[in-house]
């Protein structure tokens, strides 16, 4: 499975907006708090990968809009994923091989990697917005400590299909109003770091 992915950064009062007038779907919204691991057998920081453990919460209902959703988070216990993720594929979008999976108790899992040797590197929160646009997935991030940005991606199947959905998501930015070669291929989590190290 490959995971295709522009990151630009946005205003996401007026990329909603232009996705309302598009006839876009807002699907989902829900508070993330993901936590990163480093391994103990290689730097993951320069293999380009990540693994990492996302604790989610729902919010308001998704036909709420996202100024009227308040503190209404549903669950009390978060939803948990595990994720890995290989090195970048290419220099025109974020693309990389993806495996993720839901597990029953985030804390064990985290008490599992910890008896393992993977140590927390760095926790990332944001609040993210989820719209159904043209086959592809839209997400409008406000990212604590950075500014706000929307990521267009799709999954395919084969490395054969990666091109085509690349330049889709491309014609797809720019019928929003946003302009792919802004695109910041730094994960959020790389973005945090280097604001700490500034």
């Amino acid at each position: 499975m490959y995971e295709v992915e522009i990151k630009v950064p946005a205003d996401l009062e007026a990329t909603r907006e232009r996705l309302r007038e598009a006839g876009a779907e807002r699907v989902d919204a829900r508070r993330q708090r993901d936590t990163y691991y480093d391994a103990p057998h290689r730097e993951f920081a320069e293999t380009d990968e990540a693994l990492r453990i996302r604790r989610e919460t729902p919010l308001a209902e998704a036909g709420v809009s996202a100024a009227d959703d308040g503190e209404s988070v549903a669950a009390p216990d978060p939803a948990a994923t595990v994720t890995y993720k290989g090195p970048l594929l290419e220099e025109a979008s974020k693309t990389r091989t993806e495996h993720e999976t839901g597990v029953d108790d985030g804390e064990a899992l985290a008490a599992v990697l910890s008896g393992l040797g993977f140590d927390p590197a760095a926790t990332v929160e944001k609040r993210r917005e989820f719209w159904s646009y043209d086959g592809f997935t839209v997400t409008l991030d406000a990212v604590t400590g950075l500014d706000e940005y929307v990521e267009i991606e799709r999954e395919v199947e084969a490395e054969s299909e990666v091109d085509a959905a690349r330049d889709a998501a491309v014609a797809a930015l720019d019928r929003l109003g946003l302009d792919a070669d802004d695109q910041v291929r730094t994960s959020y989590l790389g973005l945090l770091l280097a604001d700490e190290e500034d």
